[in-house]
């Protein structure tokens, strides 16, 4: 039971202020005249003054609560390092039977688990969750078992009692990293890329400096060996050889006696890309759709494009002096020549044979797709000639042979069966609203892919490989109505977009391909193939174990699956002679970058709430009450704060000064003032 005394006044309080300076500057007056009742007076004005302020008795009957103290455990990937979790246990079972001798204390434990998305070890977010569910006039402390690598150190928490770490690991611990600084996600095929490589020892190293083995993979090849020195920023060049992702392993072989091996390897992806495409547009007459491929290919600016027109043929003669001429020389020689390897793509539009480039050029054009070039044929009328340059050398490496007969008739462009699983042309949706074209080109034999067909369902455009190099024919000039919307036109733009490309080798446009898109320790293996079907994939895993997905048709020419990787690290893909790679995880694990227990980071924490930093290494502390503002933690010991908080049962009340008492009081005070004052 406990008894105050409250107020709850009869009048505002700046009135009874107010009547408490009149009263006594009336005593002063009193005092100045030597009046014998002033006392007397006195006494009556207070009467009055404290019925006004309404005194109340109030009892409550109180029932205490028991103390609260929050033990957080730190669960994440570095505390199962080497002898920790064995620390973790016995710190547990000890802790957990001194905070139960305790007289009246409550435990609250909670986990703090792996953060999401590679957030690392997030205790003072646990630990905040933690006070919001609990009131705080309760805490008595708080008690962290972790290594102390905490990763939201920085986050401003307002404790109501000490925070004391009890610490992991040993002091002997020391651990090896490999650490990859500036890695870039994009990099310029073919040109030079520098990481930023160190080597670092941490902890209490056996022997300092020195050297360690670096072992490099690319795209899961067989490793590279080199030797780096140990705590020196290494720039190692790197050269992309082919465009979409590459995936890059560094790896330091384990250590006798370091922590882990863990952060010993570290995974790269960089995309490759190309600076620029090179192009050149070879048009054999001024015509509606030359206009069509400039602006297609001069639309992208990671284009560069060298467009001619031959605007005056050999045979055109009128008599006009060749330096009065402001036509651009065709620099035959230089780019079929000296400069044909600097190309990326090749395209001959209406092209024909004119005595322009000789069948050495031809010739060499060629060679030039069987040596990995790409050469890309629109044709007109002109492929059906005696001038065709199928008449040409350029017949070694086209995908069909013209009949010499050209079709004057409209027709809708239709993607044919194998054409829907293709990448150039799958995908490309509203077949049926497309415009017609009104000529074509009759093709015989031909050879390789054909994914559209055109009039009398003749091939219409014919992709094919060469040697290393790739050759495409579309034979139609009329690619051109598309993009002047004649009767609703067509996905021109679309189309020959993915053709140009598909032709420069862009991964993303491969009919034969296997990869994965990886999202954490979750992979979206997908396959696209022409095949018709496709077999089970087999993942290997970093540790060298096989695992058999089967794979199920989403689309035309494509199927998919999804796995869950076990770990983080290098996964190999294969099936049906494709194969990939894809790394799993973050490329250098946040818990695995810095593991050598310390109580540095949590010092700013611990430090205003006098807190302090044991090692379970040296056993378990006792526990001691303090008070608050006094240091919590010493030499074996840390402290907590006892609350004696309680609960309000019932509550009383009742006036302190009844009315009539009061009123009896002050009557009984001026009368006997007045009768002094009156004996005189």
């Amino acid at each position: 039971m406990t008894q105050t005394i409250l107020f709850d006044p009869l009048v505002p309080w700046p009135v009874i202020w107010a009547a408490g300076a009149i009263t006594l500057a009336a005593l002063v007056l009193g005092l100045w005249r030597g009046l014998s009742g002033w006392a007397l007076r006195a006494l009556a004005a207070l009467v009055l003054l404290a019925a006004l302020a309404g005194p109340v008795h109030q009892s409550e009957d109180r029932a205490p609560l028991s103390d609260i103290v929050i033990v957080a455990e730190d669960q994440t990937a570095s505390q199962q390092l080497r002898g920790r979790p064995e620390q973790m246990a016995r710190a547990r079972a000890q802790l957990k039977a001194a905070l139960a001798a305790r007289a009246g204390t409550e435990v609250r434990w909670i986990t703090v688990p792996d953060g999401e998305g590679d957030a690392g070890t997030r205790l003072i977010a646990a630990i905040a969750q933690a006070l919001a569910d609990e009131p705080r006039a309760r805490v008595a402390g708080i008690i962290a078992l972790s290594d102390g690598q905490v990763h939201d150190a920085d986050q401003v928490l307002n404790l109501p009692a000490p925070m004391h770490l009890l610490l992991t690991g040993r002091k002997d611990d020391w651990d090896r990293r490999l650490i990859v600084k500036n890695a870039p996600g994009f990099a310029i095929i073919g040109e030079p890329v520098k990481l930023t490589l160190r080597i670092e020892d941490q902890g209490a190293v056996p022997v300092q400096g020195g050297f360690a083995d670096l072992n490099i993979s690319v795209g899961g090849d067989a490793p590279q060996r080199f030797t780096l020195p140990i705590g020196v920023d290494f720039e190692l060049p790197m050269v992309l050889q082919h465009g979409g992702r590459n995936v890059i392993r560094f790896s330091v072989p384990e250590e006798p006696g370091e922590l882990t091996a863990r952060n010993n390897q570290a995974l790269v992806q960089i995309n490759g890309v190309r600076d620029r495409l090179r192009v050149l547009l070879v048009s054999g007459e001024p015509h509606a759709g030359g206009r069509t491929w400039r602006n297609l290919l001069k639309s992208d600016s990671a284009v560069d494009l060298v467009h001619f027109t031959i605007l005056r043929p050999p045979e055109k003669q009128d008599g006009v002096p060749v330096e009065e001429l402001s036509l651009i020389a065709f620099p035959t020689r230089e780019l079929f020549l000296e400069k044909i390897d600097d190309f990326d793509l090749i395209i001959f539009d209406r092209y024909k044979r004119r005595g322009i480039l000789p069948a050495v050029y031809l010739d060499n054009v060629a060679n030039y797709a069987m040596g990995g070039g790409a050469v890309l044929v629109a044709a007109g009328p002109d492929f059906a000639s005696a001038d065709s340059i199928y008449r040409s050398p350029l017949s070694l490496i086209l995908p069909a042979e013209p009949s010499a007969r050209v079709l004057q008739e409209a027709y809708r462009p239709e993607v044919t069966d194998l054409g829907k699983q293709h990448p150039v042309t799958s995908g490309l949706e509203g077949a049926a609203d497309w415009g017609r074209w009104l000529r074509q080109v009759e093709l015989r034999r031909p050879e390789g892919h054909v994914l559209m067909n055109g009039a009398g369902e003749r091939p219409l455009l014919v992709l094919n490989r060469v040697g290393e190099g790739r050759v495409a024919l579309l034979a139609s000039d009329h690619a051109w109505l598309w993009s002047r919307g004649y009767e609703g036109g067509g996905p021109q733009l679309e189309l020959l977009r993915r053709l140009a490309h598909w032709m420069m080798k862009e991964p993303e446009l491969e009919e034969e391909a296997l990869w994965a898109e990886a999202s954490g320790q979750r992979m979206r293996i997908l396959r696209r193939t022409l095949a018709g079907q496709a077999g089970p994939v087999t993942v290997t895993n970093p540790d060298g174990s096989t695992v058999e997905l089967a794979l199920r048709q989403t689309a035309p020419g494509r199927w998919e699956a999804r796995y869950d990787g076990p770990e983080a690290g290098l996964y190999r893909l294969e099936e049906g002679g494709e194969t990939a790679v894809a790394g799993l995880g973050p490329a250098a694990p946040k818990e695995f970058e810095e593991t050598i227990a310390t109580g540095e980071v949590l010092a700013p924490v611990l430090e205003p709430l006098r807190g302090g930093v044991l090692r379970l290494e040296d056993g378990m502390p006792s526990l001691r009450n303090m008070r608050a503002g006094r240091p919590a933690a010493g030499r074996g010991w840390i402290g907590l704060t006892p609350r004696a908080a309680y609960e309000t049962l019932s509550v009383s009340q009742g006036p302190l000064l009844p009315g009539w008492l009061a009123l009896v009081m002050a009557s009984f005070f001026i009368v006997a003032g007045w009768l002094r004052e009156g004996r005189r």
